[in-house]
């Protein structure tokens, strides 16, 4: 056996870097030092490296692969390993994009590490690092006595930030009705200068907990301290509509840890009703997807500034590919209220290290231009102009068959720029019924199924379902 001895750095600059490394032997194994901590998720099987590694291999030809985050590109070398000794190899990354440079910075929204993590303050060190993101926020949660590794952590800014590189301990403030179904449903606070209480409610804390507080208290809390509230798995549970129309989240992530089409349905809905409600992303139990929101902060990174740049919906979220929007010239987040133009430019721009195959501008839910010719692309244009005549809001996003180390399919999509001075009629008439119908349902598990301490809890709730009903209501009115 002979010893493979690597060394990771930043081609332009020299910098030592920590990535993502697998090491494929002449037998077609791939080998891991003893002491890596090994990726989690799907796909190739990586570990993690800070800066050099070492690793026991047979002789014969053997491959190296690096990544770090998505703006570099992956390397591949190939190393001819003899019957003993020890081989050195560099492996210089180089950058195929810099958004930092534009103002542009990536973040993670949603991280736990669960009970059989051993090494979780390692990690924590490598995971934004390996992947690239200056703003990483692994989050406390409960469900009973589960001994979650995450759950160690103090909530807030973790002593492991650095200048470029935040840490933020947030919560998963959480309700099921069942122990694998969705109650109320899942959100994220981050930004947190103290706990919010309770961290679960109902079946999620033991037997007797009641249904009780919603999590709308848990985002007031939140967002008193000066924190940001997500929902989180998109729209799952009951209370997600009734949060959003009453104006107490600043956003939606979508697609953790990985894309999933009936995902983005109940945020375009949402959308429809006139919300304004940015987008953004992450990736649940570890660091198992490439998933990243960017937001368009301007100027140097501070932590306070990129969560201004998300709550004013200045964000694109991808596992890969950088979308651009621009509507009349105008970014995601931005109003353009145009009621009396009949139609508007868009333009999409797209690049990548990989090319995608499908790039579509969406319109209050519906694609209304798409491009067909990009496949084999890794950037591109894309215009059209679109009639904006009672539309509300436009979107983009961009798709590929060519898939992450994760072993997922390249997807991207933008917050919307909104386009209209109200709701879009029609499109808004049908969400609204469809939340309508929703919350219905939701009243009668509260009259039937809930548990509550006394009549007090049950009627509290049953007032914010019927304001957030009542809402939708006036809005499919209007």
């Amino acid at each position: 056996m002979a010893t493979l001895e690597g060394r990771i750095w930043d081609r332009a600059s020299g910098r030592p870097l920590e990535a993502r490394v697998r090491v494929v032997a002449s037998s077609g194994e791939s080998r891991v030092p003893d002491d890596a901590l090994r990726k989690v998720g799907n796909g190739e099987p990586f570990f993690y490296a800070a800066e050099h590694f070492g690793v026991e291999l047979p002789s014969g030809p053997a491959d190296v692969i690096v990544e770090r985050g998505t703006e570099y590109l992956p390397l591949r070398v190939a190393v001819d390993v003899p019957l003993q000794g020890t081989v050195s190899v560099d492996l210089p990354l180089a950058r195929w994009v810099n958004l930092a440079d534009q103002g542009w910075y990536a973040g993670n929204t949603h991280v736990h590490y669960d009970e059989t993590e051993t090494r979780p303050l390692e990690r924590l060190q490598l995971d934004p690092r390996v992947e690239d993101l200056p703003v990483f926020v692994n989050s406390i949660l409960k469900r009973r006595d589960v001994p979650y590794a995450s759950n160690g952590f103090p909530v807030g800014r973790h002593p492991l930030s650095t200048a470029g590189h935040v840490i933020d301990i947030g919560e998963e403030s959480r309700h099921n009705d069942e122990t694998w179904h969705i109650g109320y449903g899942h959100i994220m606070l981050i930004n947190l200068r103290r706990q919010v209480e309770p961290v679960s409610r109902g079946l999620l804390v033991d037997d007797s907990s009641p249904d009780y507080p919603p999590l709308i208290d848990a985002c007031d809390d939140a967002r008193a301290q000066g924190g940001v509230a997500l929902w989180c798995h998109n729209g799952m549970g009951m209370e997600a509509p009734v949060a959003a129309v009453l104006g107490r989240l600043d956003g939606m992530n979508l697609f953790d840890p990985w894309w999933m089409e009936p995902d983005y349905r109940i945020w375009y809905g949402l959308l429809d009703c006139g919300l304004q409600l940015p987008v953004s992303t992450g990736s649940d139990w570890f660091l198992c997807s490439s998933n990243r929101v960017y937001v368009d902060q301007g100027g140097a990174f501070s932590y306070e500034a990129w969560l201004d740049g998300l709550r004013a919906g200045r964000t694109f979220i991808t596992n890969g590919p950088i979308l651009r929007l621009a509507v009349a010239g105008h970014g995601p987040g931005d109003d353009v209220l145009a009621p009396r133009r009949a139609s508007l430019p868009v333009t999409v721009e797209w690049s990548g290290a990989q090319p995608v195959d499908r790039v579509e501008i969406v319109r209050d839910g519906e694609v209304v231009a798409a491009s067909d010719d990009v496949s084999g692309s890794a950037s591109g244009t894309f215009s059209a102009t679109v009639p904006v005549a009672g539309a509300r809001w436009i979107a983009a996003r961009a798709w590929g068959r060519r898939r992450t180390s994760y072993g997922h399919a390249l997807w991207a999509h933008t917050s919307p720029v909104y386009v209209g001075a109200g709701p879009a009629v029609a499109p808004a008439r049908a969400a609204s019924t469809r939340f309508i119908a929703g919350i219905a349902e939701a009243r009668t598990w509260l009259t039937t199924r809930a548990r509550f301490d006394d009549a007090a809890q049950r009627d509290r709730m049953l007032a914010l379902y019927d304001e957030g009903r009542d809402q939708f209501r006036r809005i499919g009115e209007a």
